[in-house]
């Protein structure tokens, strides 16, 4: 009941505000298997929850939170039971895996921004982490790789695409490090041929659209870097 709220709540709140087109470059597997999405913008897991296959249940591993029981975000998430939260300070990195794996043995996706924060610009990934490349060995399940294009900055009935791509499969690759980086490699070359041509926008005129892009957006590196040029 709580995702079946959660998913049309979400689909009308930005499907009213946004246009949001699927592409589907390629059937999906049947669950489990481990979705690897870019994350230009903090409305991205949104396109997942609202539109993402129903019978697909998925998890999304994150957000990096030292306390889920401060914030009404965390309160949200927590009562919504679809993401495996972990620490930034990776304390909790052993149970959190467990978590993770947890999901993908019980049959649902597990879904993971790989490159593991914000990127600064569309159309671009941050160099992935390992985490997507090492549960999916692990489990020995296959790879969505989907791009999300459009949410670096949203503004009134902005298109929004999410493109999905060939499944990656594990075809007995072994959880250790040459299996490791090889499929962190195919996966980067999946993404970046997913956001091939995908435009690195410009802001939005409007205060509105400026002021709700950067309303949970994360980025404190490009403040860090602010502060720097003033400065200097």
């Amino acid at each position: 009941l709580k995702r079946w709220f959660i998913r049309y709540a979400t689909r009308l709140v930005f499907g009213t505000y946004l246009k949001v087109r699927y592409e589907y470059l390629a059937p999906l597997p049947d669950p489990p298997y481990v979705l690897n999405f870019n994350h230009p913008g903090w409305a991205d897991p949104f396109l997942l929850v609202g539109w993402w296959p129903r019978r697909h249940r998925f998890y999304v591993f994150g957000p990096k939170e030292e306390d889920m029981s401060v914030g009404w975000r965390n309160h949200l998430i927590n009562w919504s039971h679809m993401a495996v939260p972990f620490k930034p300070s990776k304390s909790d990195l052993v149970d959190a895996s467990k978590r993770a794996q947890g999901v993908i043995q019980a049959g649902f996706v597990l879904a993971i921004a790989g490159d593991g924060r914000l990127s600064d610009r569309g159309g671009e990934i941050v160099p992935l982490q390992e985490g997507v490349a090492f549960f999916a060995l692990r489990a020995q399940t296959p790879v969505v790789p989907v791009a999300i294009i459009g949410t670096r900055w949203v503004r009134l009935r902005k298109l929004c695409r999410v493109r999905v791509g060939k499944v990656i499969e594990i075809r007995g690759r072994r959880p250790n490090r040459a299996g490791v980086d090889s499929l962190k490699g195919e996966l980067t070359a999946a993404m970046n041929d997913l956001l091939a041509g995908a435009p690195d926008e410009p802001p939005p005129k409007g205060r509105f659209g400026r002021w709700l892009t950067d309303l949970f957006a994360d980025r404190p590196w490009l403040n860090e870097q602010k502060d720097h040029d003033r400065k200097n």
